[in-house]
């Protein structure tokens, strides 16, 4: 693998991270209203994802999802709903009255006080295993830049690494960046104000997944 190759790839991953999605939505959620710290567990989730997205285009099966349409259309499908699932949820939780919603965090943070870290790391490895976005990610550049008849392991395993990295550094910049000003997010106002355009962003990431696909068709 050459050095040209490296750049190259370099460039189209930090391009992508940086792009507005899925990912930056999600920090956008979690930042103000659970912490830095559950952000991080977002993260290390979506860091995980992406090397579940590189192992599945390396043994061929986003190829093979490629060649079907049907179950390609089916995987966007359920990454549209799951995002519709998430913008619901903070739209749900905009109509709570305020007590309502402090008593049920804090009910949910003492059943589930062991379980905190693992539930947003879930979160955030499902939000980038069903973005369809890194999946046509890996199937364009991948194939135009590695020959996988003739490629190593460690040559997927550098280039995935380089992705990964470059998520890592991206968001660990925004969730502290965020983390700044969390002090401004406590008020009633900007909490619901927050949830709402994270509920229509998320939605409005679902529905742009599914009209893309119907426009391809």
């Amino acid at each position: 693998m050459t050095i040209e190759t490296i750049l190259t790839f370099t460039t189209i991953s930090i391009l992508l991270v940086i792009s507005p999605g899925p990912n930056g939505v999600l920090f956008l959620k979690t930042v103000p209203l659970y912490g830095k710290k559950n952000a991080m567990s977002n993260l290390l989730g979506i860091f995980t994802a992406t090397y579940v997205h590189g192992a599945l285009s390396f043994f061929g099966l986003s190829a093979i999802i490629l060649s079907s349409a049907n179950l390609f259309m089916l995987i966007k499908i359920i990454g549209a709903l799951y995002l519709l699932f998430l913008g619901l949820k903070a739209l749900y939780s905009v109509f709570k009255k305020e007590d309502e919603l402090k008593n049920v965090l804090n009910t949910k943070i003492k059943k589930e006080k062991k379980r905190t870290y693992k539930i947003f790391f879930i979160e955030g490895f499902l939000t980038q295993i069903l973005n369809p976005k890194v999946s046509m990610f890996y199937l364009a550049a991948l194939p135009q830049l590695i020959d996988f008849k003739t490629a190593l392991v460690s040559d997927i395993f550098t280039l995935v690494s380089i992705h990964a990295l470059s998520i890592l550094i991206w968001f660990t910049c925004f969730i502290f960046l965020l983390g700044k000003g969390a002090k401004a997010f406590q008020s009633t106002f900007i909490k619901k104000s927050i949830q709402s355009l994270t509920g229509v962003a998320f939605i409005y990431l679902s529905y742009k997944i599914l009209a893309i696909q119907s426009n391809t068709k």
